[in-house]
Formats: C-alpha cells, sequence, structure tokens
C-alpha cells in the first residue's frame, strides 16, 4: 500500500504543471489544508477540496485563502472588529500529506490524504503575523549579520579554516528536536507510585518494547522514514511501567514513555516537520488503540516529556566546502571558536528573555522543577575536559562536539517540551546567540578567555555575563547544590508562567534582542504576552483550580474507631483540607483566595497562591497516602 502513496511534495513540485500531475496520479489526494501558525504556536487544519486548488494553482499559491482572524490567536493584532487575515502558502518548504487511515478512498482504496502546506498569516494584506514570519526574520537576520561580524573582527579568521568573510557563500543553521511522549491504553489510570518506583530503579529505560507499543513505534518510524525524516531511532525513554499480559494474549495497563530521534534540516523545515511529525506519531498509535500524551508532566513524581532542541551552524564557502563556524581548528585544546562560544554566551545571559518563548504553559511548569533532569537552571555543560565529552543532563545547555567530526560541534537546549512552539524557540535562541557572537567578537576575545568567561566564579566581573551568577556546572546541579545555593548561584528560575512573562517588563536591556533587526515588533510581544497570559489565567481558574478541590475532595476518612495515630492523621488531614478548599463566615480558603486574585487581575497575587495551593495539595496526598496505609 505504502509504495502507492505519496508523502511529501518537494519545493521544486509547487507549481501548476507538477501538482496537476501529481493529483492525477494519486487520486486519493481529496483535500488541501493550509497550516497557519498564530502567535501562540496554534495552527489551522482546514479541509479544502483539491479541486478548489486544481482550478487556478498559481492563483491558490499566491493568494492562499482568507480565515476569520477570531479563528487565530493574535491578541492586540487580529480580532473580532479587525478580523481580515489570509493564510498565504509557503512554497519554499515541503508540503507533507497527512493520511486518514480510518477513510478509504473508493477510487484508488488508500487512505484519503489531504495536502498540509504552510502558510503565512497576513492581517490586513500588509502585515504578516504570528510564529512563522518571525522564525524567518530571525534566520534572514542570523544569516545575513554573520559574514559581516566576521567582516569587522578578522582575527577570528584564526580559529577558522578560510580566509575571509567574502569566502562565505551562505550561512547554515542546523535545527532538530527529540520528541518525547506517553502512550497508554484508554481510560487506564497510572499507578504513580508504582511508575515512580519503576523509573528510579530505571526499570523501563531502553527496555524492549512489546505488544501493540512495538507495532506502533515501528510502523511510526517506518512512516516517518517514507516522509523522508531519517529517523535515527525510537526507544523507550525513563518514564513508564510494565505492561500487563492479558488472557487471550491481548496487552493492558500500558503506561510507557518513549522517545523518537531524526535528522536535522534547516530551521524552518525541524519546525514544520516537528509539527507534522506528531500528527502522525498520535494517528498511528491511536489506530493501534493507544492513547498519547505530548504533556510535558502527564504524572507527578515521574519524569516528565522533553523535545530537545539542536542547534548548529555552519559556512558553505564558496569553494564548496562545509565549515562549522561554532568548531575549532585546535580541538585538542579548545572546546569552540570564540564564535561557538559566543552564540553559547549569548544564549545563557539572555535566556530570562528566551524562556518565555520555550514555557510558556502550566504543564510546562510542572516539569520545570528541581528533580529527574528538569533543566530550571541556567547553565551549560562543556565536558570536564575538551577530551571528554559533555554528558550533564542536569544543565540547560550543553555542547555536542567530536574532536574527529568538526561538522558535529553544536548546541543542545534541554529545556523545551513537546509542546512548546518550535518557530518561536528557534527564534529566540537565534537572536539570543547573535547578540553573544557580537559581544564576544567585539571585545576581541580568544577561545582561551571565552572558556573562562564561562567558568567564572560567582562574583567575579565578566565583560559580558553577570558578575553575581555562574553559568558553567559539570555536576549534577540537584544532587550538588541545596536550594538556597542554586538560587544564588544561578539566578531564582520563574515557578509559573506568570512569573516567566514578567521577564519581559523586568529586563528590558535583554528584551532589545528580539526587535533586533525587526524580528519581533512590540506589538509581537505585546501580543504573545497577552495570549500566554489569558491561556493562563483560563486554565487556572477552570481547570487547575477545580481539579485541585476534586483531589482535596477525594481525601475521605476511611477508618471508624482506628488508632490515635489513625485519629491524629486524620485530624491533621481534615484541617488542611479545610484551609485548602473550605470556606466558612470567618475564613475563605486558600483556592477561593486564588479565584479572587485572578477575577480581580491580581496576577501576582494568583501566581504566588498557585504554587502554594500545588504544593498543599501535594502534601495533603502524601499525608493521606500514610494514612491509608494504617488503615486495615
Amino acid at each position: 500500500m505504502y509504495e502507492k502513496m505519496v508523502f511529501s511534495i518537494p519545493a521544486d513540485k509547487h507549481n501548476e504543471k507538477d501538482l496537476k500531475a501529481l493529483i492525477a496520479a494519486h487520486p486519493e489526494l481529496r483535500f488541501v489544508s493550509l497550516v497557519g501558525l498564530d502567535i501562540y504556536g496554534r495552527d489551522t487544519d482546514e479541509r479544502i477540496p483539491v479541486e478548489e486548488l486544481l482550478k487556478d494553482v498559481d492563483g491558490f499559491i499566491q493568494k492562499g485563502v482568507q480565515t476569520d482572524g477570531s479563528s487565530v490567536l493574535l491578541p492586540g493584532i487580529a480580532d473580532i472588529s479587525n478580523a481580515k487575515v489570509d493564510m498565504i502558502p509557503d512554497p519554499s518548504v515541503k508540503w507533507f500529506v497527512d493520511y486518514n487511515y480510518r477513510n478509504t478512498d473508493d477510487e484508488s482504496g488508500l487512505p484519503v490524504g489531504t495536502i498540509r502546506i504552510p502558510a503565512y498569516l497576513v492581517h490586513n494584506d500588509v502585515n504578516s503575523v504570528g510564529s512563522r514570519v518571525i522564525l524567518e526574520k530571525a534566520v534572514e537576520r542570523f544569516k545575513s549579520e554573520i559574514p559581516r561580524i566576521i567582516e569587522e573582527n578578522p582575527y577570528v579568521l584564526e580559529y577558522l579554516p578560510f580566509g575571509s568573510a567574502s569566502d562565505i557563500d551562505e550561512v547554515v543553521i542546523t535545527a532538530a528536536t527529540e520528541l518525547e511522549f506517553y502512550v497508554k491504553t484508554p481510560h487506564n489510570v497510572a499507578d504513580r507510585e508504582k511508575m515512580h518506583t519503576s523509573q528510579e530503579l530505571k526499570e523501563q529505560y531502553w527496555k524492549r518494547t512489546m505488544g501493540p507499543v512495538r507495532t506502533a513505534l515501528e510502523q511510526t518510524l517506518r512512516i516517518l522514514n517514507l516522509y523522508g525524516f531519517e529517523v535515527e531511532m525510537g526507544h523507550k525513554e525513563v518514564g513508564g511501567i510494565q505492561s500487563e499480559l492479558m488472557k487471550g494474549g491481548d496487552f493492558d495497563h500500558i503506561m510507557e514513555q518513549l522517545e523518537i530521534d531524526w535528522k536535522y534540516d534547516g530551521p524552518m523545515q525541524t519546525a514544520d516537520n516537528d509539527n507534522i511529525i506528531r500528527y502522525i506519531v498520535r494517528d498511528v498509535f491511536r489506530n493501534n488503540g493507544l492513547d498519547v500524551s505530548f504533556m510535558a508532566k502527564p504524572v507527578e513524581d515521574v519524569a516528565g516529556s522533553g523535545k530537545h532542541t539542536h542547534i548548529g551552524v555552519q559556512a558553505k564557502l564558496k569553494d564548496g566546502r562545509r565549515v562549522n563556524l561554532f568548531s575549532t581548528m585546535r580541538p585538542d585544546s579548545e572546546y569552540m571558536s570564540p564564535i561557538g562560544f559566543g552564540a553559547l554566551m549569548g544564549f545563557l545571559k539572555n535566556y530570562e528573555i528566551v524562556n518565555p518563548l520555550v514555557n510558556c504553559t502550566n504543564d510546562a511548569f510542572n516539569r520545570l522543577k528541581p528533580g529527574y533532569e528538569a533543566p530550571i537552571c541556567i547553565a551549560c555543560s562543556l565536558g570536564r575536559s575538551v577530551n571528554f565529552p559533555s554528558r550533564n543532563r542536569s544543565v540547560l545547555a550543553g555542547l555536542i562536539r567530536s574532536a574527529d567530526n568538526p561538522l558535529a560541534t553544536h548546541f543542545e537546549l534541554r529545556s523545551p517540551n513537546p509542546k512548546s512552539n518550535t518557530y518561536l524557540v528557534l527564534a529566540a535562541a537565534l537572536m539570543a546567540m547573535l547578540d553573544g557572537i557580537r559581544a564576544c567578537l567585539a571585545a576581541r576575545k580568544t577561545s582561551a578567555e571565552l572558556e573562562a568567561s564561562v567558568s567564572k566564579g560567582f562574583g567575579q566581573e565578566d565583560f559580558y555575563l553577570e558578575k553575581d551568577r555562574i553559568y558553567r556546572a559539570e555536576n549534577n546541579i540537584f544532587k550538588d547544590y541545596g536550594p538556597e545555593e542554586r538560587e544564588k548561584l544561578f539566578g531564582r528560575a520563574p515557578a509559573t508562567v506568570w512569573e516567566n512573562l514578567k521577564a519581559f517588563d523586568l529586563y528590558p536591556e535583554k528584551l532589545r534582542i528580539l526587535t533586533d533587526g525587526g524580528v519581533m515588533s512590540d506589538t509581537d510581544i505585546m501580543s504573545y504576552k497577552a495570549a500566554a497570559t489569558d491561556q493562563w489565567e483560563m486554565e487556572l481558574h477552570d481547570r487547575i483550580v477545580p481539579s485541585l478541590v476534586m483531589r482535596a475532595r477525594s481525601c475521605v476518612k476511611r477508618h471508624e474507631e482506628g488508632s490515635d495515630l489513625d485519629q491524629l492523621r486524620w485530624a491533621n488531614i481534615s484541617k488542611e483540607i479545610g484551609l485548602l478548599a473550605k470556606d466558612s463566615l470567618s475564613s475563605t480558603s486558600l483556592l477561593t483566595a486564588l479565584n479572587r486574585s485572578i477575577e480581580e487581575g491580581d496576577y501576582d497575587t494568583a501566581s504566588r497562591l498557585q504554587v502554594e495551593a500545588q504544593e498543599r495539595v501535594n502534601c495533603l496526598e502524601k499525608q493521606y497516602s500514610e494514612y491509608l496505609r494504617n488503615i486495615i
């Protein structure tokens, strides 16, 4: 079946002749969908009969279709009174075919396919808006600035195998993501304690998949390769528990964490790939009777899911060679070139402004807590020596390098999660890196001097990095530093969406990196902040608070007489439930106060109470678990 299907349409086929021929040869291609991305990273998914495309292919590609501004999230840009938004196809990237394996085409006998076309959102005919255009601008800015910076600071050529900035034909940015996710049997509720124990014993990590999980994973890897993603591997991650083999040979009580990795590409194509791959993964696993969760933290006290994002920069030279701009010609004595160090230092210094574009949901912050490989501290790892590569998984950014392969040198950003907006993650990272490259080369710093800067001690002055911070850690941040020491050395990590978004106001000198070269406008930043705030506020009020109330209500008295210890424990639990969720004439419960602060727009108080409420509920449930263990 697969050999009869088409999975992607390359950029050089986005013309009337080739598209008409393709669709004629593949009658299963019944629909077209323009994929527009709003400021929050949500994509559109409509069904346009393919006949509409065939009426005027060139006109469709040039003009796209119009949508209602209220159907995309662009607060302060497009609203009900100013709602004209057009979706204009992007012909410069691959178009993918999204197959519905539950709907068979009558003519071909194949699954019905929809051509998904990445598209720009254009407001009022002139203003391109949304995540896609922001990434495009960031890439253009980065690629145009690097040769100019090298030309102004020719000393850096001592570290690179070419003689002049004029030798560069093109700056090439490479990127890739690693997708972690959970699969489970529908309607089953995971046993948190069993999963936590299994995690600590590492019983699932890289173990053999079985049953429907194995089948779905193998099918997924095969289909992803048909799309041309060049899958490198799929494997079990650390989260999950062993499934149960039922009578009749079926598996039940499945709850496993998986990871899929694939080859790098350009930034825009990488973001597009990431977007469609999640749909493919979900569809294949659901066809095998399994739910898929891309939540950052589906279960408390159990490893969350990340989407580690890799970024590298190369120069394509006019003589045809490819040169990694992060690598040095002295790999046995230096980690990177000054350009590589500058990129890393820019990301570290400006991360307070990058973070809101990486993590802007309550789910994201459920994962970003001290614990199992959760990267909350602004720190990097280079490796214990140039001959001992970085393997520290507790840091925000790690250097990936090989002395034998200079093209391999790049950075791994560990903070994104499966639902992070890859378009904005890459855009913000590139702009932060560009700021650091400018500063380091303008200061004429050598690789040795920049390694000393990254490795500086607390309270040590630096030409670029902040005095009262350290930025490098080759040890386990969570085991070797206590909470107060971590906060002192690495800075206080935001605990909520609101705390994270406040960085836009707290760090105006860093905010300029996002607006450099017009990559993001003040309106873009305002729109993004409004969108993220609205989502945080609504979810907190309408989902999280009711969920916390239900969790408190589930703690019910289970003994009649009981021992004195049972009675004491229940008295403490009952008191905690009252403080948390029960109002009286003389007092207001914590959750009621939280809801009121949201309704009144007092977000500082709401943020503080959100943290307190979640901590209290977690503590309550631990107390209740101890109480239940003693009930016979």
